[in-house]
């Protein structure tokens, strides 16, 4: 299975980018991953709703550039289906079954996804209510990624 993670920015912290590194080291042994980080359109200073829009949509279209129509595409959104680390894992599963090998999972900007973007979404996803920054997103999203491929093959997770 190929997952490719599409998220707007960049890490700038270590902490940060240790983490991904780490998680993506343990995925190795799981999967193909690959990881896509986009430039963020850039808000002027006291912007309206309707720059933000354009930003939104200007993001949107750089994800959307990235996806190719095989993939099964998995948007990180607040109004998204909750699902347990287990039922996440059991998803992977029916995907991998289903022949579906290539994954992606879109993580939005400081302002969200797109229209257009959650639109294009296979499954839309939620892990929780609050906001959380686009990094630590990224992060608690390859964990559950990890988590699940050891549920998948019955290892031993942290419950």
């Amino acid at each position: 299975m190929n997952i490719t993670v599409i998220c707007i920015g960049r890490l700038k912290e270590r902490y940060w980018r240790e983490a991904v590194g780490e998680y993506s080291k343990r995925l190795g042994s799981y999967c193909g991953l690959r990881i896509l980080e986009l430039k963020e359109a850039r808000l002027p200073a006291g912007a309206g709703s309707a720059e933000e829009e354009a930003v939104k949509t200007a993001e949107g279209e750089e994800i959307l550039s990235r996806v190719n129509k095989d993939m099964f595409v998995v948007s990180l959104e607040i109004r998204g289906r909750r699902m347990s680390s287990e039922a996440l894992a059991e998803k992977l599963q029916s995907l991998a079954l289903e022949g579906r090998s290539e994954i992606a999972f879109v993580i939005g900007g400081s302002l969200g996804l797109s229209e257009a973007v959650s639109r294009r979404a296979d499954l839309k996803l939620s892990f929780s209510d609050m906001t959380f920054p686009h990094q630590m997103m990224r992060v608690i999203l390859l964990e559950q990624i990890y988590r699940s491929f050891r549920i998948i093959r019955g290892e031993p997770y942290h419950k």
